[in-house]
């Protein structure tokens, strides 16, 4: 069931395709409402300014999937807790395009780092999404500077949804 997730200060309005492929995640209702809250905080705090409507897709899947795309895209035969795949290339700061792209979770890896870290479940998911649409948008974290923007940009973001600091 596709959401939106309209942000009135920077007037970007995200419609959101969520499919949940395998794991015993939360109802896709669910993960509607976090996908939606969690883009509305990343959108406040990574963009700037106005843009046009743009898409993006979550799949919630299971480590086996997201191992075979891990290995395949990124040459890493191991599975991993969220995966983005661009669209098209995003710079930071230049126009969006109307297709944001794909971000994969796996619901193993998220489940068990959640229970190690200690956090919520839907916190870790609500971090994770907002993760993976700033890669989406342009953001990386490969040095330590791009590190620090990017963390820095998801402590804010998290904080507007009330979830602790996931770096402290």
């Amino acid at each position: 069931m596709p959401r939106t997730a309209k942000n009135k200060r920077t007037e970007v309005a995200v419609t959101i395709d969520i499919s949940v492929e395998a794991g015993d995640w939360p109802s896709e209702e669910a993960l509607g409402t976090l996908a939606a809250h969690a883009v509305e905080a990343a959108v406040a705090e990574a963009l700037g300014r106005a843009a046009q409507p743009v898409e993006l897709s979550l799949l919630f899947t299971d480590d086996a999937h997201i191992r075979v795309l891990n290995a395949e895209w990124r040459g890493k035969d191991k599975p991993t807790n969220v995966l983005s795949f661009p669209a098209f290339p995003t710079k930071i700061g230049a126009p969006l395009p109307p297709m944001l792209g794909d971000i994969v979770l796996a619901f193993e890896t998220v489940k068990s780092e959640a229970e190690l870290e200690g956090k919520p479940f839907e916190h870790h998911i609500s971090h994770l999404m907002v993760h993976g649409l700033l890669h989406l948008i342009g953001h990386d974290h490969e040095t330590d500077v791009e590190a620090e923007v990017m963390e820095a940009l998801e402590r804010r973001a998290l904080a507007r949804l009330a979830i602790p600091d996931p770096y402290a």
